[in-house]
């Protein structure tokens, strides 16, 4: 084995300037298949971070998934009644307090009550629609990031002010509201309320920018006219991708609609799959493009080692080990592209995780790079494989190759 490999780097090393010109390519395709790697799965990680810390990541909303059924149904069962509505329920959570009390007894993280409601603001000659969302702020620091995406103000500017609200950045910009301005609110059932703005808060998230408005539970309450209502708890688990067997069993306990941000999100992590798949296919054409270049390397050096051949036979080398010399040349060659081509990939991800972004539509300076060594020892593995397959066809023809026709075929 020694002689063998010992022959493969001498081999190598005779034609320097293909040997070069092969690991150039193998390390070309295996450093941007990493950059590209990085970047993509950067990008995508760093799209489920903010959508993770936006949303709550279980939501227990008043609804079901199937309308209640009728009475008579359940009562005559053979009988098909036709024209009657279904049951017609009170608004909210029954017993909302005593339900978040047993959740945190098991679920492993923070639980808080909202009320969601619809209203229509009015400022200054202007109107549009908004979601009102009525929170405790003691816990609602617990189960999203609304704390640290104030901009001015704070949530404990809203127990300062009478019936104080925090606007989304957005949608202040629109009305042309400014802090301690007077606004109103118009509840779908027609009731109308003077609020103060104590703050503007900034998600990132267009819609929610420009549509939501926060404020305390008693105030959202008043506003919708139902004292106590609770129509959503919000839920942050410390695992979040086990929010969605959380919510199944509270679905399973409690029989209100509880939804993950996993099976709210289906399309977008859908897309995301599909993705991956378009990613690595096109790593993996880049480097079945590199391993052409070996292929051309190893091909040329067996032309021009048919008299090596021909003298290695005739001292009693076998098909097996002359075929093991021309793939440890393509394996040598695509080892070394291999560790310059992590180092390529890795100065790259570097450089364009550097680059600066400046856009209207998100916060982020810079590209979001993800370093992983998974991505390392996929676009490696399949770089060596590459190049052995490359060099397995022309070795297996220098291996069939015998010393009395390349003599013959010299003279």
């Amino acid at each position: 084995m020694n002689l063998t490999l010992l022959i493969a780097g001498t081999h190598v090393r005779a034609r320097l300037r293909q040997t070069l010109v092969g690991i150039l390519g193998v390390a070309t395709g295996v450093g941007f298949s990493v950059m590209m790697a990085a970047i993509m799965e950067g990008s995508q990680r760093d799209f489920t971070t903010q959508l993770i810390d936006s949303l709550a990541h279980i939501s227990i909303t008043d609804q079901r998934r199937k309308a209640p059924g009728q009475p008579a149904d359940s009562a005559f069962g053979a009988a098909e009644i036709h024209g009657l509505k279904t049951v017609a329920l009170r608004p909210g959570i029954k017993n909302p307090f005593a339900i978040m009390a047993s959740l945190e007894g098991w679920i492993p993280g923070a639980v808080a009550p909202s009320v969601q409601s619809k209203a229509v603001i009015w400022f200054a000659g202007r109107d549009t629609a908004a979601s009102v969302i009525g929170i405790d702020p003691r816990r609602e620091e617990r189960v999203s990031k609304l704390a640290t995406q104030i901009k001015q103000g704070s949530l404990a500017a809203l127990y300062k002010s009478s019936n104080a609200v925090i606007m989304g950045d957005r949608l202040a910009e629109k009305l042309g509201a400014r802090i301690g301005n007077t606004i109103s609110l118009t509840s779908g059932t027609g009731r109308v309320m003077s609020v103060t703005v104590v703050g503007f808060s900034h998600s990132g998230l267009a819609s929610a920018d420009e549509t939501q408005v926060h404020t305390l539970l008693k105030t959202a309450q008043i506003l919708a006219g139902q004292t106590g209502l609770i129509n959503e708890i919000r839920i942050r688990t410390r695992d979040a991708m086990g929010a969605r067997e959380i919510a199944t069993r509270i679905e399973n306990e409690t029989g209100y609609k509880s939804v993950s941000w996993l099976e709210a999100n289906e399309d977008l992590l859908s897309a995301f799959q599909v993705r991956n798949i378009i990613m690595y296919t096109v790593v993996g054409a880049i480097l079945l493009v590199a391993s052409f270049g070996t292929y051309n390397i190893i091909s040329t050096i067996t032309h021009e080692k048919t008299r090596d051949i021909a003298i290695m036979k005739s001292l009693g080398f076998t098909s097996r080990i002359v075929r093991r010399i021309f793939v440890l040349e393509a394996m040598i060659i695509g080892v070394i592209g291999m560790i310059v081509g992590w180092a390529l990939g890795y100065a790259m991800s570097l450089a364009m995780g550097r680059i600066a972004i400046r856009t209207p539509f998100m916060d982020a300076t810079h590209l979001p790079i993800y370093y992983s060594a998974f991505h390392y020892a996929l676009a490696g593995a399949v770089g060596i494989v590459a190049s052995a397959i490359a060099g397995y066809f022309p070795a297996r023809k220098a291996a069939s190759l015998q010393p009395v026709d390349i003599i013959r075929g010299a003279s």
